[in-house]
C-alpha cells in the first residue's frame, strides 16, 4: 500500500530521514493533547524546518495528517487477530478489551484524539477539506470489522453480533480510558469485567 502522504517523487535517504522526523515530531506534538499542535507550521518548527519542506514531503497539510494517521495504523496493526487462536470465547474477548484499554492510553492514541478534535466533525466537510485524511480514517472501519471477524472466525458466532460488537467497542473503551485519565471513584477493573461478561453473553451461540 502506498503511504497516503507520498507525492510520487523518488526519495533519497536524506529525504526519507526528513520525512520520518516530521512524522515523529507530529505524533509527539499531537500526543501532548495541545489543540495548537494540529498545525503544519508547529510541526515544521518542532524539527527546525520550514512549511515549504513539509509541503515538499507531504504535498499539503492534508497529506501530512493522512501520513500521520497511516503511521499510527501501521504501528497498531490488527489488534484482535493477535488474540491466541486456540483461546476460548471469554479469553478472546478479554484479550481484545485489555489490548484496547492499554493501546488507547498510548501516545499514538492521544495523538489521534488531538488530531480528530481539530478536524471537521461533518463527513462531507472533512472529505472536502481533507480528502486524504478522510480516506485514511474511513479505511479503519472495514479493517477493524474484518479483524474482529477473523478473531472469532473458528467459533459458531452470529456475524451480525460480531459486527455490532466491533461497532460498540471503540467508543466503549474510549469512555473507560477517559474515566481513567480524568480520575474516577469507579472501579475500572470491575467495569472491564462487566463489559467482558456482557459481550460474552451476547456472542455465545444460542442453543
Amino acid at each position: 500500500m502506498t503511504d497516503p502522504g507520498t507525492t510520487g517523487r523518488r526519495s533519497n535517504k536524506r529525504g526519507l530521514a526528513t520525512r520520518e522526523n516530521m512524522l515523529e515530531a507530529a505524533l509527539h506534538a499531537l500526543a501532548t493533547g495541545d489543540p495548537a499542535a494540529a498545525s503544519g507550521n508547529r510541526i515544521a518548527k518542532e524539527i527546525g524546518a520550514t512549511w515549504g519542506v513539509v509541503k515538499y514531503q507531504f504535498g499539503d497539510i492534508d497529506g501530512l495528517w493522512a501520513a500521520v494517521l497511516h503511521r499510527t495504523a501501521e504501528r497498531r496493526g490488527d489488534l484482535p487477530v493477535r488474540v491466541r487462536p486456540t483461546a476460548s470465547l471469554r479469553e478472546r474477548v478479554t484479550g481484545i478489551i485489555e489490548l484496547m484499554y492499554t493501546g488507547l492510553s498510548s501516545p499514538d492514541s492521544r495523538a489521534i484524539e488531538t488530531l480528530r478534535a481539530a478536524l471537521p466533525r461533518d463527513h462531507a466537510e472533512l472529505e472536502r477539506l481533507y480528502p486524504r485524511t478522510a480516506a485514511e480514517l474511513a479505511s479503519w472501519k472495514p479493517l477493524w470489522h474484518d479483524a474482529c471477524r477473523k478473531a472469532f472466525a473458528d467459533l459458531d458466532i452470529d456475524p451480525v453480533r460480531i459486527r455490532e460488537m466491533a461497532a460498540l467497542l471503540p467508543g466503549a473503551m474510549r469512555g473507560l480510558v477517559s474515566e481513567k485519565q480524568l480520575g474516577t471513584y469507579a472501579d475500572l477493573d470491575e467495569a472491564r469485567r462487566g463489559l467482558v461478561n456482557a459481550i460474552v453473553a451476547y456472542l455465545e451461540p444460542q442453543l
